[in-house]
């Protein structure tokens, strides 16, 4: 009888896949970019909430930051997408990169200026947002270029792991980096890594598009759309994951937690925010295994429907600590603070997997020259999803309570990922062994 591998051969395995990493130099050097910039990212996203939490004292002021961010992401998206298929991908990358490096810079200067006004962060954040809509698709969209597509579950897992850290470290140290140095202390900081990680990008080759150009414009945008609406296991990624994001998003809620509910103030909300990412983190550190997952779409099933179940107990545990403090008296945070985060945690894990997998039947699935508008539409899912998220929990929130708001969040996001499932049994079959868009 064949014997089990020993203890420490499991748990190798079970660790990340770093052959992407290894393989190609270009690939290593954008993953480090990667990481630099969502940890300046993730500083300016807390920091631009606390920002307008402060100025206004309305949770529901702070999710109009995320309407403001979502026209221009969902326009400069979409046409990034096709920017992205007619030209050079590596000159997309840094010119994209080079106009978030200057948002960061305007940042620091209205808060250094003392502008205070609510409008001013309003529009950085669309001009960001723009920018990011651009970039992101450009980075997804070549990693077929650089990798066999064996290769591109574990380099999913890799990329996913650099955005997770970043987004763990960057609201852990926003929470703290405000309270010690201001909101122009922060911004700097978001600028001088997003200077470093434009640096990184100088590595990448050039990346000429191939097969069919289109003119880059409206009709392009119309075709990837159309392409979309004829590919029913694509689609459904996008499908899923903004039910999850608008339903179950629960970030716009960390300000008044950390003001009102659990208390801690600006600490509480960093330690929140970094929550989900903390178990993105373990996903992509514990993510060996993807590579050998084959059936993707019932993952992707699965793995959405516990990030609603984790959102529930995230609403039960808030619950509880409004129900037992009722106020905050300063005296520190209230102990559920942690049951919290761990509830958080692992909403970020499931979100991780869901998003590996998401990635990977999106760049399978479709030919070279319609991945940058696929990958725009994904941009706009992925980033816009969170910030519609934003408004619709913000305002149940304000209508409720922050505790009802990610409850009916989280069971709203069960019942129509398993509706949806349902209605769509091909995408539960989905083989990796034989993609079929």
């Amino acid at each position: 009888m064949k014997s089990a591998p020993p203890a420490p051969t499991r748990l190798l395995a079970l660790l990340a896949d770093l052959t992407p990493l290894r393989h190609s130099r270009a690939y290593r050097h954008m993953w480090l970019g990667t990481l630099l910039s969502s940890i300046g990212s993730q500083l300016t996203t807390v920091a631009v909430g606390l920002q307008v939490f402060d100025l206004t004292d309305s949770t529901f002021s702070v999710g109009l930051v995320g309407l403001c961010a979502l026209g221009p992401l969902i326009v400069f998206g979409l046409y990034g997408g096709a920017l992205v298929d007619r030209f050079d991908r590596r000159k997309v990358i840094v010119t994209s990169s080079s106009g978030l490096f200057a948002v960061a810079v305007a940042f620091t200067v209205q808060a250094v200026a003392g502008l205070e006004q609510t409008w001013l962060l309003y529009l950085l954040v669309a001009a960001q947002s723009g920018f990011f809509g651009v970039n992101s698709p450009a980075r997804m969209a070549i990693l077929p270029r650089l990798l066999p597509p064996e290769m591109l579950p574990a380099a999913n897992a890799l990329s996913g792991l650099s955005s997770s850290v970043g987004m763990t470290l960057g609201p852990l140290l926003a929470g703290f980096w405000v309270a010690w140095f201001g909101f122009a202390g922060t911004y700097l900081a978001e600028a001088v890594l997003l200077g470093i990680a434009l640096s990184t990008l100088l590595a990448l080759p050039a990346m000429p598009p191939v097969g069919q150009v289109r003119r880059a414009g409206l009709a392009s945008v119309l075709e990837g759309l159309n392409y979309l609406r004829t590919r029913p296991n694509v689609r459904m990624t996008f499908v899923v994951d903004l039910i999850a994001m608008i339903f179950a998003m629960p970030r716009v809620l960390f300000p008044a937690l950390g003001a009102v509910v659990i208390g801690g103030g600006a600490g509480t909300t960093g330690i929140l925010g970094a929550g989900i990412a903390t178990g993105a983190v373990l996903a992509g550190v514990f993510s060996g295994p993807v590579s050998r997952v084959r059936r993707q779409g019932l993952a992707v099933i699965v793995a959405i429907t516990a990030w609603g179940a984790s959102i529930v107990l995230f609403g039960v545990l808030v619950g509880f600590a409004g129900h037992l403090q009722g106020s905050v008296d300063g005296s520190g945070p209230h102990w559920l603070l942690w049951p919290c985060f761990a509830a958080l945690a692992l909403s970020g894990m499931a979100d991780s997997v869901s998003g590996i997998f998401r990635s990977t039947i999106l760049q399978t699935a479709t030919p070279d020259e319609m991945r940058g508008r696929l990958q725009g539409v994904f941009i706009v899912v992925v980033a816009g999803g969170p910030r519609l998220g934003d408004l619709v929990v913000g305002s149940m929130a304000d209508l409720t309570s922050e505790s009802i708001a990610a409850l009916a969040g989280g069971a709203a996001c069960i019942a129509l990922v398993l509706l949806m499932a349902g209605l769509q049994p091909r995408f539960l079959r989905y083989d990796a062994r034989h993609p079929e868009p």
